[in-house]
């Protein structure tokens, strides 16, 4: 769906509203990054399949399962890596928006952490040099920074 159907209520305030996007090597290689807005709680996963969609799909129902009940609503942009989408909303019962193209701001949350993780993983580092137990330190490290309220 656009991000024009998305109620206008998603405004960060409550927890349920995520978005997600992809970070990628010179080779294509991928990181999913999920973010709650409320929060700013990250989640990051290496993707060992690169950017195709069913498989990624996967790895959002899993990330978001445990927060099933709290979901309301996931934004992305509309990559062909996001394509399976219908997926995500069958398995956790939530609506995936899609922003404008060349419109990173409406999902400024997601993007705003993708320029903090690439303080820990430069773009032109290969994903090969990190491994899940690294990523999740970065993950780590940005959840518990300090946020202004």
């Amino acid at each position: 769906m656009s991000i024009h159907e998305r109620s206008k209520e998603v405004d960060g305030k409550g927890f349920g509203d995520f978005e997600m996007d992809l970070i990628v090597d010179p080779a294509q290689h991928a990181i999913l990054t999920i973010v709650e807005k409320s929060t700013n709680m990250l989640f990051m996963q290496k993707l060992p399949f690169g950017k195709l969609s069913k498989p990624l799909a996967k790895v959002v129902r899993k990330l978001l399962l445990p927060y099933k009940d709290s979901l309301k609503t996931i934004t992305t942009d509309n990559g062909p890596e996001f394509a399976v989408h219908k997926d995500i909303t069958k398995y956790l019962g939530v609506p995936v928006y899609f922003a404008d193209p060349y419109c990173s701001w409406q999902k400024g949350t997601v993007e705003n952490t993708n320029k903090l993780i690439r303080q820990y993983i430069p773009k032109k580092d290969s994903f090969d040099n990190y491994t899940e137990k690294r990523i999740m330190s970065i993950q780590k490290k940005l959840n518990e920074r300090p946020t202004e309220n």
